[in-house]
């Protein structure tokens, strides 16, 4: 229900319906079915289209497909229309784009940085801050999606880089340059929030969706919403016991999921130095030796500071042993199908997507994963086993749901009245 009781709110609320239905379906729709999908009379939608083209929120093109007659319109983004500026902060890289209504993303600046919360996030708040310069009033929010649990408006803490309450909105330095500040998230919780609206679990009920990095994440979703906690910390499955492992973790808990999958289980397997955002490389490296079953031979072991045990630097143009690779990517499918039987167990998920490496691991070991998931079900639950697929974004879904908790923001009837015509 709306809660408009005046001629002038009802028009609002419906403006922002028809503004959602645009972005949701990814400006694709024609008018003629966006006015039947809103149940909206065909003089209602016109004037609502007329409107919010003058307030350069929407631009209409004629559809690519059409028959005789007129062609029909499709509404989409205006050129000179709302953005979101999407930050996906990785452990040992960030990523900037611009993304409009209708969720096409144009990226901006990739950089990798130190590790430090100073050198990855003073440099971000630069460009940050060159952008919002640039781009001026068009730009409606910042999302920035970080590697680890986020609390309090914006204190994070990655443990493989030992951060630690570290203010994010603080080291980005934007000021009031964004009213309420940037919308900062969990990696995890942002991608299966792309996931339920641009993915796999649109429409589902019930989702489970795991994002695997470095480490992995993992987050419910109910009814397109990932279920973060109480304090908002709630995408944090990758910290639960689920594998009978009993080596500490970084983030002070014992015997963590997270320590048997990702990036750095694969280098740990494969006696490479990991931890603190480093090895990405390699662990792509590894991946595509056991793509080519290669017997190559792995070149020096590197100690913690990426030098070589000889002290020389490594050879990072060795590709690591073939066979080696493919046990190391076994081993981490077989955590992964373990780990989410006992959250399907748990929850009874319709459907389980996985995004990042979890993509890659599908792919490679798919037989692998799904026995040891199916050794781990109850039976009742391996009756009617959920869906397990890879995330339809890739290893985008962070950055997707950072704009989407901006747009989130955007698309209320106080949001689009606060709009001012961007240019």
């Amino acid at each position: 229900m709306n809660g408009a009781t005046t001629t002038a709110g009802l028009r609002a609320y419906n403006r922002v319906r028809l503004l959602r239905a645009v972005h949701d379906c990814g400006a694709t729709r024609t008018r003629s079915k966006l006015t039947q999908d809103l149940a909206l009379a065909r003089g209602t939608a016109s004037v609502l289209v007329s409107g919010l083209v003058d307030d350069r929120l929407l631009h209409e093109e004629p559809s690519a497909e059409h028959g005789r007659g007129r062609p029909t319109q499709v509404p989409g983004p205006h050129p000179e229309g709302p953005l979101a500026l999407a930050v996906d902060v990785r452990e040992d890289s960030w990523e900037v784009a611009a993304c409009e209504l209708g969720g096409r993303a144009t990226v901006l600046d990739v950089r990798r940085h130190d590790g430090t919360p100073e050198g990855a996030l003073g440099p971000l708040g630069e460009v940050l801050r060159r952008q919002l310069g640039r781009l001026g009033s068009r730009v409606i929010g910042v999302g920035v999606a970080v590697a680890g649990p986020v609390r309090d408006g914006g204190l994070v803490d990655v443990a493989h880089l030992r951060w630690r309450s570290v203010d994010v909105p603080a080291l980005l330095g934007l000021g009031t340059a964004i009213p309420g500040g940037p919308r900062v998230g969990n990696d995890t919780a942002f991608a299966a929030l792309a996931e339920a609206r641009r993915g796999r679990l649109r429409g589902i009920g019930v989702g489970l969706h795991i994002h695997v990095d470095f480490d992995l994440g993992g987050v419910l979703v109910v009814d397109g919403r990932p279920l973060e906690g109480a304090g908002g910390m709630g995408a944090e499955f990758g910290h639960m016991p689920l594998t009978g492992g009993e080596a500490p973790c970084m983030c002070g808990a014992y015997g963590c999921w997270g320590l048997e999958v990702g990036a750095n289980a694969l280098l740990r397997h494969m006696g490479l130095a990991y931890g603190g955002g480093q090895g990405r490389d390699d662990a792509r490296r590894i991946l595509a030796a056991a793509d080519s079953g290669a017997e190559t031979g792995s070149g020096p072991k590197r100690d913690a500071t990426g030098g070589s045990e000889s002290g020389q630097a490594p050879i990072s143009d060795d590709r690591p042993d073939g066979g080696a690779a493919l046990r190391a990517v076994a081993t981490n499918a077989r955590a992964l199908g373990r780990g989410l039987a006992a959250l399907v167990n748990a929850h009874d998920p319709a459907v389980v997507t996985l995004s990042g490496l979890g993509v890659d691991l599908y792919d490679r070991a798919l037989p692998t994963l799904m026995e040891s998931f199916g050794r781990g079900l109850m039976t009742i639950r391996g009756e009617r086993p959920p869906v397990i697929a890879p995330s339809a974004l890739g290893r985008r879904g962070p950055l997707v749901g950072a704009m989407e908790s901006v747009f989130d923001m955007f698309l209320t009837v106080p949001g689009v009245e606060s709009w001012h015509g961007g240019g």
